[in-house]
């Protein structure tokens, strides 16, 4: 028996470009990924900080706190991105962060949070973030709140916006019930029914909400009018028309995006800029606050 991400993630509501998203949705873990044992003890390594520089991957499809993503397939959860960037905004031995990021997006709850953090803590040092080779939707929520954003040749950034996947019962299943969900009186919201012009509205009210939230946040970072970004973002001049991805000069033009680097070329500029001289020793290995991610990361 085996359990897709697809699955997992079903009904929730997503800021991800479905495209790019597709082959990391259709991945399936083994039961054995669900039950814990003995490895779900062991840290997770989530930075490596070399010559003063701390490098913080944003990997996979992005949720709150899953574990099981970030330990068996390496995936970021924005429970552990803000641990990181707390803990690397008060290290002494850290003069500046890197967000490596390749990323089609993920799970709207809890990326204002993980966003905020990082704008947090890019008041505090250096916060500079490089698609490599995609921030896409969640993925450049966060790396807007850095101080810049490089892209490689041939990567994306953009997908703003958000979107979900709803149903309506319209008749009886294959086993021939027909199913109903009942709320209690005042709490028609928790089920709205996209089948009618209430239940589709109050979809697209919690969906404008959090788009608004995304808007916000690339507006502050990225210093884009929040009333310009609309207009900004459109691919036809309808302000509807958002929520495409953009390559690199096409970033820059629509300041999404500061430079296109190579790699290599970036981790040059950063060393040349931040690195510390001789500091050049293993690995740091981030240790998570046990208790507090015990509690929190699930599902």
């Amino acid at each position: 028996m085996t359990n897709s991400i697809k699955a997992m993630l079903a009904g929730a509501p997503m800021a991800i470009a479905s495209d790019l998203a597709h082959d990391l949705m259709s991945i399936e873990l083994p039961d054995a990924a669900m039950s814990p044992g003995p490895e779900a003890a062991a840290p997770v390594e989530r930075f490596t900080i070399t010559r003063g520089i701390a490098v913080l991957p944003v990997r996979g499809i992005l949720t709150p706190s899953s574990e099981i993503l970030e330990r068996y397939l390496g995936w970021s959860t924005y429970f552990g991105l803000t641990e990181a960037v707390a803990e690397l905004s008060e290290r002494g031995d850290v003069s500046a962060i890197v967000l490596d990021v390749n990323s089609p997006g993920g799970m709207v709850v809890g990326c204002e949070g993980a966003a905020g953090a990082i704008a947090a803590a890019a008041q505090a040092k250096p916060v500079h973030a490089i698609a490599a080779p995609m921030a896409a939707s969640a993925a450049y929520w966060l790396a807007s709140q850095a101080n810049s954003i490089a892209v490689m040749p041939g990567g994306i950034v953009g997908s703003i916006g958000v979107a979900m996947m709803a149903s309506s019962v319209v008749g009886p299943d294959s086993h021939g019930e027909q199913k109903y969900f009942l709320t209690s009186s005042h709490a028609r919201a928790k089920r709205p029914d996209p089948g009618t012009e209430e239940g589709m509205a109050e979809l697209r009210r919690s969906l404008d909400e959090a788009e608004g939230q995304f808007h916000a946040a690339v507006s502050a970072g990225r210093g884009i009018a929040r009333e310009a970004l609309p207009a900004q973002l459109s691919v036809t001049g309808d302000e509807r028309d958002g929520g495409a991805v953009f390559t690199g000069q096409q970033a820059i033009a629509r300041g999404l995006a500061d430079s296109v680097e190579t790699r290599a070329a970036f981790y040059a500029r950063m060393i040349e800029t931040y690195g510390a001289a001789g500091a050049t020793g293993p690995s740091v290995r981030f240790r998570a606050r046990a208790s507090a991610a015990a509690a929190l990361a699930r599902i």
